[in-house]
C-alpha cells in the first residue's frame, strides 16, 4: 500500500503545528478581548440545510463532499462555518441580541488546490447578529488589522458593498435574476480577465449591450470612486442605499486610522450569494500569497431564510484562514516555533528531573525532559537545534546539594539555583 494523503489534505508536523498553534492562539485572545463567546458546531449536517436558498450558492454547493448515512439520510460536510451558525442562531430564539460568536474548526471543499488553498482547511469566523449599523462592520476590520499586526503580518482590506454591485450591473440593464450569476462571473475578473468575463457572460445569456457596458465600466477601473457612483444613484434606489453605506463606513474607517490599510473597490464581488451588504476580502500587501487570508461580509436573509419567516436579521461576518495564513508565514523568517522555555538534561537522575520539571510547570514555564539517557554533549546538541535559550542540567552534584545548574545557551553563562529533593 502506497502511504499517502489524499490530494488536498496535508499532515503538519511538530515545528509546523507549533505556528498553526500560535496563529490560533493569537485569534482567540484576540476574539475574547473583542467580546466574542465561543460556540462549536458539528462538521456532518444535513445536505438540506447546506444547499438551502440561504447556503453559499451553486459554486460553492458543487464542492461540497456529500454522502449517506446508513439509514440513506442525505448528509454532507460543512464547506464553512456560516451556515451551521446560522442554524444555532435560527434554532436558539432566546439568544440575547447582539450575539458575537466565535469558532475555529475544520470545513472541506472538493474545490481547485493551489499554494494557501486545500480540500480540508480550518476556518477562524467571528460573526455578529443584531447590529444594523456599519459599526459591525468597522469593528471586524479593527480587529483583522490587530490581528495581523501580532502576526507580523502586512496586509490591507479591499471592501465593498453588493448593494453597490447590484445597482450599478442593475443600471447597466442586467436583469435582476441575472445579476448573482454576472457577480460570480465578476468575482473571476483576476482570474479570467475582461475578455473572459466578457466570454462567461455571453454564455450565460447576458444581452451584448449590457456586457458592453461592463467591459467599459472594467476598463475604467482606476478612476471609479464614490463620487464617480454618485453620479448614478437617481437612477437606482438599491445603488443609492449602498452608496450611503460606503460613506458610513469609510467615515468610521477615516475615524479609526483605518483608512489606508482598508481601501474602498467598487469591483469586490465575493461569489457567495449569501451576501447583502459590505463585502471585505485580506490580503497580504507584498502578494506573496494571492488569495485572500480572510474575508468576510453582510448576510442579513440568512437567519430568517432558515426560520422560514424571511424576516431580516442583521449579521455581518469575518472568516480568517488558518491554513492560508500558515502559509504566509511560512514564506517569512519564523521565530522557533517549538517554545521551551528550559530543557532538562539528567545525568542518571531521572526521577529528580521529573520533580524539578513539575515544579518549574506549576510556576507556568514550558519545560521537556530528555528521557534518553543520551550523552550530556548530544542533549545539549539536540536542544540548539530546536532553538532552546536555557537547559537545567542535573547529576548526582546537583541532588546532593539541593541544587539545579541553569546554563543559558545564547550567552554561555551559567548559574547555581536552589532546589528541594527531599
Amino acid at each position: 500500500m502506497a502511504y499517502q494523503n489524499v490530494k488536498g489534505t496535508q499532515d503538519f508536523l511538530p515545528e509546523d503545528e507549533a505556528v498553526r498553534s500560535k496563529v490560533r492562539r493569537v485569534l482567540e485572545d484576540i476574539f475574547l478581548v473583542y467580546g466574542c463567546r465561543p460556540l462549536e458546531t458539528p462538521i456532518l449536517n444535513f445536505k438540506e440545510l447546506m444547499t438551502s436558498k440561504y447556503s453559499g450558492g451553486a459554486e460553492i454547493v458543487k464542492e461540497m463532499y456529500s454522502l449517506r448515512d446508513q439509514g440513506q439520510r442525505e448528509l454532507s460536510l460543512r464547506y464553512d462555518l456560516t451556515i451551521p451558525f446560522a442554524k444555532v442562531v435560527a434554532m436558539n430564539p432566546d439568544i440575547r441580541m447582539p450575539f458575537k460568536r466565535y469558532e475555529i474548526g475544520k470545513v472541506f471543499r472538493d474545490g481547485p488546490i493551489k499554494a494557501g488553498r486545500y480540500r480540508e482547511f480550518t476556518q477562524c469566523d467571528v460573526d455578529v447578529v443584531g447590529v444594523e449599523s456599519q459599526a459591525a462592520e468597522a469593528e471586524l476590520m479593527q480587529m483583522a488589522v490587530l490581528v495581523f499586526r501580532e502576526l507580523k503580518l502586512d496586509i490591507t482590506i479591499s471592501y465593498n458593498n453588493r448593494k453597490v454591485m447590484a445597482g450599478m450591473l442593475e443600471v447597466m440593464g442586467v436583469a435582476d435574476r441575472d445579476i448573482a450569476g454576472v457577480t460570480l462571473t465578476l468575482d473571476k475578473i483576476k482570474k479570467i480577465g475582461i475578455v473572459g468575463v466578457s466570454e462567461e457572460l455571453l454564455m450565460k445569456g447576458i444581452n451584448q449591450s449590457s456586457i458592453e457596458r461592463i467591459k467599459n465600466w472594467l476598463q475604467v477601473e482606476a478612476d471609479i470612486d464614490l463620487s464617480y457612483l454618485e453620479q448614478y444613484i437617481e437612477q437606482n434606489e438599491q445603488l443609492r442605499q449602498g452608496v450611503e453605506e460606503v460613506k458610513e463606513l469609510e467615515n468610521l474607517l477615516t475615524y479609526l486610522n483605518l483608512g489606508k490599510v482598508c481601501i474602498f473597490n467598487p469591483f469586490l464581488a465575493r461569489g457567495l450569494e449569501i451576501y447583502t451588504g459590505t463585502v471585505y476580502e485580506i490580503f497580504l500587501r507584498n502578494g506573496t500569497i494571492t488569495s485572500s487570508i480572510g474575508s468576510g461580509g453582510r448576510y442579513d436573509n440568512a437567519i430568517g431564510g432558515l426560520i422560514g419567516s424571511g424576516e431580516s436579521y442583521s449579521t455581518v461576518g469575518l472568516s480568517f484562514g488558518l491554513d492560508v495564513i500558515f502559509a504566509a508565514m511560512k514564506v517569512q523568517p519564523l521565530e522557533s516555533a517549538i517554545e521551551i522555555d528550559y530543557y532538562i538534561i539528567p545525568i542518571q537522575t531521572q526521577k529528580e528531573s521529573l520533580k524539578v520539571a513539575a515544579v518549574f510547570r506549576q510556576k507556568g514555564f514550558r519545560v521537556e525532559v530528555d528521557l534518553t539517557n543520551r550523552k550530556v554533549g548530544k542533549a545539549l546538541e539536540r536542544a540548539n537545534k530546536m532553538r532552546i535559550s536555557a537547559v537545567i542540567i542535573i547529576g548526582e552534584t546537583e541532588v546532593n546539594n539541593n541544587q539545579v545548574m541553569i546554563k543559558n545557551l545564547q550567552t554561555g553563562e551559567e548559574r547555581v539555583e536552589s532546589f528541594s529533593f527531599n
